[in-house]
């Protein structure tokens, strides 16, 4: 029999039951409304009358884990599904059939070290995370007593440089100069200059629609994304902060206007994508396609370094910041979910920014003394 619990602004479920002859009841809390925790406690009694949950039986981790992101990551976009999804088959590959309640912490351990010389640092870092959540739960569920994911260490490629992933000033103006010049030898390169100058994601760039579009005040609205990995449809963005309207500079509008022309209609343009090509499965161009346009762009300009497509978002933001656009503006034009992803991001670039900043100052005051008016 459960009982229910408000805690804060939060739900909490409580089930109890005997092990043993001892109490050891099952409390799962966090629930928004208490009709969720209904919900899960209803789900989760009806698992432990099933046997799903029986602590006496071996449980395979892979099969814990999938049946638990299935259950508490409903409210998630594709892109991390995918990612939970794909940690279940390093799992599964892993550990096959060996139950969750066998793992030792030694072995989880070396199940990392196995990752790291295969993956990046901060892949097993998130993937890591994953699994550590859901231990807890198990931990909760009273099928395993010790959380062997605690204090772990996490191996792997180290990351690219912040200064790796975006060009400088210099750089991209030649970048861009070289795209306007190179606009009819493809759809990328228009699809590449929307890039550079937008700061959009992949996703976000490829799920443009024209009635996204208002030249008249030379703005894109972005609310969705194409499911690229899904080989087409319209999906959520990221995040509620995704959602944004931004400014573009009118020669970018004159390029989308150009655009718009050559696919609106267009019969089978059903999703009035304005970026729409009947060439490629997913109806636009792939990702792996623009990185291959944009490195040899870059190469072409001999020009470092060579960066993705979602440099170019980087790049974007450097610019922004390079010519004194306030972090917070630059924060909501990426549809970042806050400004401290902003800050860490370019700490590099904003440290640089900032000695620049400190000389200025000094002068300002300097000037102030001087001034005759």
């Amino acid at each position: 029999m459960a009982s229910f619990t408000k805690r804060g602004n939060t739900w909490q479920y409580a089930i109890s039951r005997t092990i043993d002859g001892k109490q050891k009841p099952i409390r799962k809390g966090g629930f928004r409304t208490k009709k969720e925790a209904q919900e899960a406690a209803l789900q989760m009694e009806f698992d432990l009358k099933n046997g799903v949950l029986d602590p006496q039986k071996d449980y395979p981790i892979e099969k814990y884990f999938l049946e638990w992101f299935k259950t508490y990551k409903r409210d998630i976009s594709d892109i991390t599904l995918n990612s939970y999804k794909a940690t279940h088959t390093k799992l599964l590959n892993y550990f096959g059939d060996k139950a969750i309640q066998s793992i030792t912490k030694r072995e989880y351990q070396q199940f990392l070290n196995d990752m790291g010389e295969q993956f990046a640092k901060t892949t097993n870092r998130k993937m890591n995370g994953f699994i550590r959540t859901c231990i807890r739960e198990a931990i909760d569920e009273g099928l395993i007593k010790t959380d062997f994911t605690r204090n772990v260490t996490i191996t792997g490629a180290a990351s690219k440089k912040s200064s790796e992933k975006f060009l400088d000033y210099d750089a991209s103006q030649l970048l861009l100069k070289y795209l306007h010049a190179n606009i009819d030898n493809g759809l990328e390169y228009t699809m590449l200059i929307v890039a550079l100058t937008s700061g959009l994601r992949y996703g976000e760039l490829v799920g443009l629609s024209i009635e996204d579009i208002n030249f008249k005040e030379s703005t894109v609205k972005i609310h969705r994304q194409w499911r690229y990995k899904e080989y087409g449809g319209f999906g959520p963005l990221k995040n509620e902060s995704s959602e944004r309207t931004i400014g573009l500079d009118k020669t970018t509008m004159n390029v989308l206007k150009k655009q718009v022309l050559k696919v609106s209609n267009h019969p089978q343009n059903e999703n009035r994508l304005v970026f729409y090509t009947s060439d490629s499965p997913i109806q636009v161009i792939t990702n792996d396609r623009l990185n291959d346009v944009l490195r040899a762009s870059i190469k072409k300009l001999k020009i470092k370094p060579i960066i993705t497509v979602h440099g170019l978002r980087h790049t974007h933001a450097s610019v922004l910041l390079y010519q004194d656009i306030s972090v917070l503006y630059v924060s909501e034009r990426l549809g970042h979910a806050s400004i401290d992803i902003t800050t860490s991001t370019y700490a590099h670039l904003l440290k640089e920014l900032r000695e620049r900043d400190s000389s200025k100052t000094a002068s300002i005051f300097e000037d102030l003394l001087t001034y005759s008016g």
